[in-house]
């Protein structure tokens, strides 16, 4: 995971990392990590699916 986050159990690459966080939070997703400019240059935030399984969603940073 990095930045002291467990490790996802899958990671998806979006155009617009905070469109789809904005959405996410919309339409009720539980966010388990807040949306955050990390080091090695991405934009992340986490969510729990309904399963609890956590995906890692992320933009790279221009």
């Amino acid at each position: 995971g990095g930045s002291g986050t467990p490790v996802p159990d899958l990671s998806i690459e979006v155009d617009n990392v905070d469109t789809v966080y904005l959405r996410a939070n919309e339409i009720g997703c539980r966010v388990v990590y807040d949306l955050t400019d990390e080091p090695w240059g991405v934009r992340r935030f986490f969510i729990a699916d309904p399963t609890g399984k956590l995906l890692n969603v992320l933009s790279h940073l221009r």
